[in-house]
């Protein structure tokens, strides 16, 4: 008896890579409209739901770069992505503090640095240094993560003066209530003011599948995309 083999659940290599291509190609679009090259512009395959072998499809593809938000899920991600030698995972999701220290384990990048209890927690590692991100609050609103605006220099500071942390610049989502680019804005002016304090933290991590075009014109260095690039996610097909 034969079985049918079971499609994964991004679909076929071809339809990834139309995807793919698609995203790319809208990318450049973006930022030729926004004056820019789209080499500035670092694409984060968010990967999440989904099985870790489309990584490895992905990193056939040549991405790079690759977002997941939960673990111990990431960690599965983690391990295939870096069977490739410039390959690098970026923890996107909230930080639980009795988890940060695992995740800094095998996270090359976490974006969710939003309190300063993670600080704490990420201080105390031992021969690792991570590259992270401050989660930006554009509306205030900590409950879907992030510090306020008005706090991101003062977390900015405590990060800055521990030394297992390297502050690489911010990461935002936009509140579904306001404008995307009028979040964004706020996110490169509040970028613009941590700068001050550290010059090279020069990372705008904004914008995802449905509003990646706003976060471009306001000056996004990395985009956070997954559905356009996967598909829907496994039983919502």
């Amino acid at each position: 008896m034969t079985t049918t083999p079971v499609s994964p659940s991004w679909g076929s290599d071809a339809e990834l890579a139309h995807r793919l291509e698609t995203v790319r190609e809208r990318i450049s679009a973006a930022a030729d409209a926004a004056g820019r090259s789209a080499e500035q512009i670092t694409l984060v395959a968010v990967t999440k739901f989904h099985d870790p072998e489309i990584v490895r499809a992905l990193a056939e593809l040549g991405v790079r770069d690759f977002g997941e938000n939960r673990h111990p899920e990431s960690r599965l991600k983690a391990e295939v992505a870096h069977e490739v030698a410039d390959a690098h995972l970026h923890f996107i999701g909230q930080l639980q503090r009795n988890k940060a220290r695992q995740v800094a384990r095998y996270a090359d990048v976490i974006e969710s640095i939003d309190r300063e209890d993670l600080v704490e927690a990420l201080g105390k590692l031992e021969d690792v240094t991570v590259d992270v991100t401050i989660q930006l609050s554009i509306d205030g609103d900590t409950s879907r993560g992030g510090v306020p605006l008005t706090e991101a220099e003062s977390l900015a500071e405590r990060i800055l003066a521990t030394p297992t942390l390297r502050l690489r610049g911010v990461m935002t989502v936009a509140p579904i209530d306001m404008e995307p680019e009028a979040a964004f804005a706020r996110a490169r002016e509040t970028s613009e003011r941590i700068r001050t304090l550290a010059p090279d933290a020069d990372w705008l991590s904004m914008g995802m599948s449905h509003d990646f075009h706003s976060a471009i014109s306001q000056g996004a260095t990395h985009l956070r995309i997954g559905e356009a690039i996967t598909g829907k996610r496994p039983g919502q097909q």
